[in-house]
């Protein structure tokens, strides 16, 4: 007995695969323009910028904004991940604990003032926002860890000779020299420019690493 079902013609697959490709694709281009658009606002000094504002600068309705994101913390975490990933190539120092002292202050000094610098609305929002996002705040001190081991490694050479208590508070000053806090205080607090920031942190470092016992 013939089969009364009909079989699906290949044309037709392929017609509705891509029509939900389509759709999937219009779906991408939305939620990166609101991100985006969120990275925008933040660099312009808006660090916690309404929902009309975000649906106005993205080309998205209000009612899409909440549709692609629970709610704008939500929001704020995956464009403070996309700022991050953004970045990813200013982290990495070159020739960490090569070369003499003098050398290895001006790398590490030049590549935290660039990433400071690309990275400044996300780092004030992320650190406004770690008090009530577990996430942002976990993420915080992931980066904070990830830092001091770079200066630690950077400057190792002048770590290795002194004893726990002193490698703890010449480590701890550096790291906190050559943190975002101290670049947000000289660039916005006391409005230096970065040539004067670095100037600050590299003397800093100096006195602290070639004087140490």
């Amino acid at each position: 007995m013939p089969s009364t079902r009909k079989s699906i013609e290949p044309a037709a697959v392929a017609s509705v695969a891509k029509s939900v490709d389509g759709r999937r694709a219009w779906r991408d281009r939305n939620l990166n323009a609101v991100v985006d658009a969120l990275l925008d606002l933040f660099a312009e000094g808006n660090l916690r910028p309404a929902a009309d504002e975000i649906a106005l600068r993205s080309g998205v309705s209000r009612r899409s904004v909440f549709r692609y994101f629970d709610d704008l913390d939500s929001l704020d975490r995956i464009a403070i991940d996309r700022q991050v990933a953004r970045v990813a190539h200013l982290i990495e120092l070159e020739r960490v604990g090569e070369g003499p002292l003098a050398a290895r202050i001006e790398r590490i000094v030049a590549q935290r003032i660039r990433l400071f610098e690309e990275i400044a609305p996300v780092a004030k929002v992320s650190r406004l926002r770690a008090p009530f996002e577990p996430v942002v705040a976990a993420e915080l001190s992931r980066s904070r860890r990830l830092f001091r081991r770079q200066v630690e490694r950077h400057f190792e050479p002048e770590l290795r000779p002194l004893d726990r208590s002193e490698r703890a508070s010449v480590l701890g000053a550096a790291h906190v020299l050559l943190s975002f806090e101290s670049y947000e205080l000289l660039s916005f607090g006391h409005a230096l420019t970065a040539r004067q920031t670095g100037d600050i942190m590299r003397t800093g470092l100096t006195a602290i690493l070639a004087d140490a016992p």
